[in-house]
């Protein structure tokens, strides 16, 4: 069993962020889902998107964090889009066994580390046509990671779909990548977990 801190996108705690919980709680792993936006919800990705600038990039990271604070060293940190950038914000501070990244990257210099962790692997996952997708931050973070040593999964899936395991958005969601995803991410969730009760 491992515990696994879950990081909402910018759109906040929708039905695709719960559908990821509920289904890494039925393998058996622990969840937190770390609400930075204190229940509020968007529809819409540049309403979404203000809403993030009015807080601040600091303060979410910050949130982040405290989010996590009480978590037992060594838990996997996922996220969503903007959480995935969150998820990667709380993997270089060095307390996590893996990390879960779900259509979106940050080179590691964006957030203040010098490099990525040594031994933390890295599933991230994406939609090729995806219009939000960042690939020079992509390669960039892949490059920070495999420099580490740390391994790394990539998977894209076919289709433009950035939140594409989100039921609640029909314009982006996909089924069958969607079970493909979550077959890859609960098999990554089990080997870290395997690492872990071996030391």
């Amino acid at each position: 069993m491992t515990t696994i801190a879950l990081f909402h996108s910018v759109l906040g705690v929708r039905r695709g962020v719960l559908d990821a919980a509920d289904r890494l709680r039925a393998a058996g792993h622990q969840v937190r889902v770390v609400d930075q936006y204190d229940g509020r919800v968007f529809d819409d990705y540049a309403e979404a998107g203000a809403h993030v600038d009015s807080i601040g990039f600091p303060a979410l990271m910050a949130a982040a964090l405290d989010g996590v604070a009480d978590l037992p060293d060594g838990f996997v940190a996922a996220g969503f889009s903007n959480g995935a950038g969150m998820a990667e914000y709380v993997a270089v501070q060095g307390r996590c066994s893996g990390a879960l990244m779900f259509s979106g990257a940050l080179p590691v210099a964006m957030l203040g580390a010098t490099a990525w962790p040594s031994g933390v692997p890295v599933q991230l996952h994406a939609a090729e046509t995806d219009p939000l997708r960042h690939q020079e931050w992509n390669d960039a973070f892949l490059a920070d990671v495999r420099a580490s040593g740390a391994s790394v999964e990539v998977f894209d899936y076919p289709g433009s779909g950035h939140l594409f395991t989100d039921p609640s958005l029909p314009d982006e969601f996909d089924a069958s990548a969607t079970e493909l995803l979550w077959g890859r991410a609960l098999t990554f969730c089990a080997a870290v977990d395997g690492q872990l009760s071996a030391r």
